[in-house]
């Protein structure tokens, strides 16, 4: 919390920065990372390799759950999926943005199955090329299925339930693969993935970015083949323009500018923490709703987690009919954790908005700001699944070794007692890393918000009731991580 309370002095008493571009520096003229960025994005082979392995991982996870042992600690599916996957993602987009949409196994056998081609253009009749609802072309049906897939996860337990895992992931198999036969382009990674969305938008943080080499060349270029395709390459899955792209949102790194850019004016490039968040993305309401709901899920995890929750629900549950059900007592707990945060944040920007005068609209502020919980949420949410990771993985070469579970049963008490001192790194780790996330999280935090007030020509004492806001749930996230938490698996 020391911490934290010299971040906002400083936030409070130094000038505000005035808003310019990051300054960024071409991956391939790094040495050793260089020449592999270059390998990697010459050719779609090393690509292509990494979606089959990715697809062939994901069958492996659904014939696990299908046909593998009940017991969620012995089957690769849950294992593999709740304890492993999701946390690597989380992890990767603080390294290679949204390069996890790359390999996605979803999309990748969405594609084979529609296009029937490995990479590259398929058959002009492999879909029936209809338009996406003009209604729908935002990210709230991504933030539907998002809250969706949290109340199944934990209000239902599909971590629990290797065959609910499998079909949890045929079914994003079939909802990306129908919407590839029906519409053009991927409408499903652009407007309805929520993996992908909230990938997206953490990748707003993330220290790559894939851009022009020279941007003047693309105000020039008449081709469009980024935006088109080549005769070879597929147009951009996303409906991006290289020239006018200015944010990681809808990225998914696919790589098929890069290919199919007759200049070869497109690559990689390094650019400072959070620079996209501060100064390039811009504000929007759907978005900004998507943001700071992804604050308030992160934190429901964790709240979930808590013997204190279990404890509530089973106080509540009689009260919902005869069958004592945790269903409706937890979708209520779920509206009120989900609620809470968003309309504290409402309000911190109406008392931000009233405090500088009152000139500003509500409306433009709450998109403005949204951006500043993203590393607060993201530091939250890779420090809760690094929890499950060091907690949860003992004994997870067993399992990949015996990806079915064929012949196991349940733990027995001895090797649940293993399992609670036999962590991945020593608790201590842990404890610094998680700290050490929080604090570059708020850090960040208050870099974009310093950023942001200065385009709307606010003062830096205006940043206090969001700097609260933001140390205070900071410090809720901290209070919380360090709690007794039930495991899962």
């Amino acid at each position: 919390m020391v911490g934290i309370f010299c971040i906002a002095a400083y936030a409070l008493f130094s000038p505000l920065p005035s808003p310019r571009p990051p300054r960024t520096l071409p991956m391939a003229r790094l040495p050793l990372l260089g020449p592999l960025v270059e390998w990697l994005t010459a050719s779609p082979w090393p690509l292509l390799l990494l979606r089959l392995c990715s697809a062939a991982l994901l069958l492996l996870v659904v014939a696990a759950g299908l046909w593998g042992t009940p017991l969620p600690e012995r089957n690769l599916a849950t294992t593999l999926t709740w304890t492993l996957w999701w946390t690597l993602v989380i992890l990767s987009v603080f390294f290679v943005g949204s390069a996890w949409c790359a390999i996605c196994p979803w999309d990748a056998l969405a594609v084979w199955l529609n296009r029937r081609v490995w990479w590259g253009r398929g058959e002009a009749e492999s879909s029936l090329g209809w338009r996406f609802p003009t209604a729908l072309r935002t990210v709230w049906p991504a933030l539907g299925l998002f809250i969706g897939l949290t109340w199944l996860e934990l209000g239902v337990g599909i971590t629990l339930n290797p065959a609910a895992t499998a079909m949890l992931a045929l079914l994003m198999v079939v909802l990306t693969t129908t919407s590839q036969a029906l519409f053009e382009r991927k409408p499903f990674c652009r407007y309805l993935c929520p993996v992908g969305r909230t990938v997206g938008f953490y990748a707003q943080l993330a220290p790559v970015e894939l851009r022009p080499v020279e941007p003047e060349r693309c105000q020039q270029c008449r081709s469009l083949a980024c935006y088109h395709g080549s005769q070879t390459m597929e147009p951009c899955p996303t409906y991006l323009t290289m020239g006018r792209f200015s944010q990681n949102t809808y990225c998914i790194s696919c790589g098929a500018c890069v290919l199919s850019c007759p200049d070869h004016n497109v690559s990689w490039r390094l650019r400072p923490l959070a620079a996209e968040a501060a100064v390039g993305a811009r504000p929007h309401w759907d978005e900004a709703w998507f943001m700071v709901v992804l604050l308030a899920l992160t934190t429901f995890h964790g709240i979930t987690m808590m013997p204190l929750w279990e404890e509530v629900q089973r106080a509540m549950a009689p009260h919902f009919g005869k069958t004592g059900s945790f269903l409706l007592p937890f979708s209520l707990g779920m509206g009120l954790c989900l609620a809470i945060p968003v309309l504290l944040y409402a309000g911190v920007t109406e008392l931000t908005r009233r405090f500088a005068g009152g000139d500003y609209p509500f409306r433009r502020l709450f998109a403005l700001f949204s951006f500043a919980v993203l590393p607060v949420a993201f530091a939250y949410h890779l420090s809760h699944n690094l929890n499950h990771l060091v907690r949860e993985s003992s004994g997870i070469s067993f399992v990949f070794a015996n990806p079915f579970g064929i012949g196991t049963l349940p733990r027995t008490p001895m090797e649940q007692q293993l399992r609670m001192v036999d962590l991945l790194i020593p608790e201590t780790w842990l404890f610094v890393g998680q700290g050490g996330l929080f604090l570059l999280g708020y850090g960040l935090a208050v870099t974009i918000l310093r950023q942001r007030i200065a385009t709307v020509g606010y003062k830096a004492k205006h940043l206090l009731p969001m700097l609260i806001f933001l140390g205070g749930y900071t410090g809720f996230n901290v209070w919380l991580v360090v709690q007794s938490m039930v495991m899962r698996l």
